[in-house]
């Protein structure tokens, strides 16, 4: 089999297109229920007043989202604004350097960002659709 580079399958376009509700359920996807079994996190996350306001639950192994709340016990709170969501998505910069050019304030415990960040999954594109 013949081995060539992973295409990047998210344009700008469909980037743009994407709710924020729609990139929450994409998180979830990703997230691996196993290693995330026992781990618990709630994060609120601030997209501005074009955005919303997002509660993020992780527990048993699954990332549930609400829209339009806040949780006051929230292990962390993240501010970004869509555009900033948006190069993150698209791997125009990495959620550190927005971090650190302050382009996404963390309040909080940040280590459970980066917690629940470490359960995703990475899917491969080019996976075997049949085996022998």
């Amino acid at each position: 089999m013949q081995k060539l580079p992973t295409p990047n399958t998210a344009s700008p376009d469909t980037v743009r297109a994407m709710t924020p509700e729609m990139f929450f359920d994409y998180l979830g996807v990703h997230i691996n229920g196993e290693k995330a079994g026992a781990a618990k996190a709630i994060l609120n996350v601030d997209l501005g007043k074009d955005g919303g306001k997002y509660k993020l639950e992780l527990e048993n192994g699954v990332l549930n989202h609400t829209a339009n709340a806040v949780a006051d016990n929230a292990d962390a709170n993240i501010t970004l604004d869509r555009d900033t969501l948006n190069k993150i998505i698209l791997k125009q910069e990495t959620l550190k350097q927005a971090v650190d050019q302050g382009e996404v304030k963390i309040t909080g415990n940040a280590a459970k960002l980066d917690e629940m960040l470490s359960y995703m999954d990475k899917f491969e594109f080019w996976f075997n659709i049949v085996t022998p």
